[in-house]
């Protein structure tokens, strides 16, 4: 089972229309039947606010969507202070709340984070871990959540498309 970043939801998207890609929307289909994606609640507003026809879309095939419940808010607050972020004094650069809700949601269910947001190339090189972007925000070794592109994501699937 997969946790989907609003990022990579709205990269297949706008990338590869359903009329022209029909087979991949199937298997995403099939992935949402089968409860193999799941979106936490933070990521389906950013798709709803992005685009409502793809929010639409994925709701009328009954993806899951997860809300934040006590367990995943207090692993919020713990991965919040592994980065240091105090009274809510976010990088602009980094992780945000939605973000930090997203990764506990993954950590929460034991679940990989599929996220199209950017690998730094050095993220320990930073004078700031509140600068981390998601991926490196996962690879902390005290979060520890597998984060994949989608197109690693599809790769994996072995599915075929064309």
């Amino acid at each position: 089972m997969h946790v989907f970043d609003a990022s990579s939801i709205i990269l297949a998207w706008d990338n590869y229309p359903e009329g022209q890609f029909p087979l991949f929307w199937s298997w995403i289909k099939q992935e949402i039947t089968e409860n193999k994606l799941i979106l936490p609640g933070q990521a389906a507003k950013e798709i709803e606010k992005h685009d409502p026809e793809c929010y639409k879309w994925f709701k009328d095939f009954g993806v899951k969507i997860i809300q934040a419940d006590n367990k995943i808010v207090l692993e919020a607050v713990r991965i919040k202070n592994i980065l240091g972020i105090e009274n809510d004094e976010y990088h602009p650069k980094g992780v945000g709340e939605n973000d930090i809700i997203i990764i506990a949601t993954a950590k929460v269910r034991k679940m990989s984070l599929v996220s199209n947001e950017g690998v730094q190339a050095n993220p320990k090189s930073m004078t700031s871990m509140k600068k981390y972007k998601i991926p490196a925000v996962c690879d902390l070794p005290a979060v520890g959540v597998i984060c994949v592109p989608l197109i690693k994501y599809i790769r994996s699937s072995g599915g075929i498309f064309g």
